[in-house]
């Protein structure tokens, strides 16, 4: 037998592990049994069978650790050690009641109460949620080739790209300051095919973008048809630089991201997004880009008339099919906008749009008109922004 025997975390409480020594035939060389040498030489069927990740001092079992691999809102490392804690304490209320239950039967300890003080099993601490985080991470590198394999065999035929610099302010310790934007691309379903942190834009991604190539190719994955971008979609000497990027992809179609982008652009010549006719302005702009596809809103009012009820924006988002207008009519309705909404205040007399500001961001949007378009044979039925 091994010499150590491991204390292991539990859901409600511990339990102990042993195990022995295994010896090579060939080098006569000792390892015991639950060393990483001998678990990675396990297939992944009896590799599961395990149950416990180790640490140098502590151990875990799996299953307090599958409480955080859902890495949803308010699933975290304190609350995991919250949860455990309140096990914890039930498990030994319990032990301890069971324990007081059977030594009262002796004459020498019911005679004699304040001797049970001594006898009574004391509760062992739950580790902090730093150790907790950390085991978390052990079991994740575990799962590491399984990780990689799920994320890289995501595919789509509509992507976006985009940059930030939001999550790359929050990088704290030896990481801050390493990088200046995070690019990711997603698909039509919202999956995110590749992030990474970069130092510069541009030429900065084109590594991920040879290495996405690489991935369809690899694959056998048809190319994507549409790729929506921030920047970079449109060029005067032909070909635009998000393209090039792409340069195996010669069908690529690029565009501008409509919602994420091109709106945004129109409510910086806002005077200030709490005005009251904010909201009413952002809509007539989606409106004059959009249009809802007639034959499937109809079907959508044939389906409610038998409740006697009007469909709801969200549900003709959900049923409904979108496509943009086309340049000429969306470059007309948008000019008709930007007149009606262009002396209009609130109740204070504070006008909604900065006059001299918008003209100069309608005169530079004004060459994105064919760029915001849906391709050919394509509508936008989900709206990956």
């Amino acid at each position: 037998m091994y010499k150590t025997v491991r204390r292991v975390l539990d859901v409600s409480g511990w339990y102990f592990m042993a195990t022995e020594y295994l010896e090579c035939r060939s080098c006569k060389k000792k390892l015991a049994g639950w060393s990483q040498d001998i678990l990675n030489q396990l297939d992944p069927v009896h590799r599961e069978m395990f149950s416990a990740v180790l640490t140098y001092r502590l151990s875990c079992d799996k299953e307090v650790v599958r409480w955080m691999r859902g890495r949803s809102l308010g699933n975290s490392s304190t609350s995991v050690y919250r949860n455990l804690c309140v096990r914890h304490r039930e498990h030994w209320i319990a032990q301890t009641t069971h324990f007081l239950s059977v030594i009262g039967k002796f004459p020498d300890y019911a005679t004699d109460p304040s001797s049970l003080t001594a006898q009574l099993p004391q509760m062992v601490p739950v580790p902090c949620p730093g150790w907790l985080l950390s085991v978390y991470a052990k079991d994740v590198l575990t799962r590491l080739p399984e990780l990689k394999a799920r994320v890289t065999s995501i595919y789509g035929t509509i992507l976006k790209m985009d940059s930030t610099k939001k999550v790359t302010k929050k990088l704290a310790g030896e990481a801050a300051g390493t990088a200046a934007w995070v690019t990711d691309v997603g698909n039509e379903f919202g999956q995110v095919l590749v992030c990474v942190l970069t130092e510069a834009e541009g030429d900065g991604l084109l590594p991920m973008c040879s290495g996405l190539v690489e991935r369809y190719r690899r694959a056998g994955e048809a190319p994507p048809q549409v790729l929506y971008v921030d920047r970079d979609c449109c060029s005067a000497t032909g070909k635009e630089k998000a393209a090039a990027m792409f340069s195996e992809w010669d069908q690529l179609l690029v565009r501008l991201d409509v919602c994420g982008h091109f709106m945004r652009r129109f409510a910086v010549g806002v005077t200030t997004d709490s005005h009251p006719l904010y909201g009413p302005f952002m809509k007539r702009l989606t409106a004059c880009i959009f249009e809802w596809d007639a034959s499937d809103v109809e079907r959508l009012k044939e389906a409610k008339r038998s409740t006697g009820c009007q469909p709801t924006p969200k549900e003709l988002a959900k049923h409904c099919r979108r496509r943009t207008r086309g340049a000429q009519e969306t470059e007309q309705l948008t000019e008709k906008l930007l007149k009606d909404f262009g002396g209009a205040t609130d109740t204070m007399g504070i006008k909604l749009l900065d006059q001299e500001r918008m003209r100069e961001i309608w005169r530079t949007q004004q060459r994105h008109m064919q760029c915001i378009q849906d391709p050919p044979g394509l509508c936008t039925w989900l709206d990956i922004s």
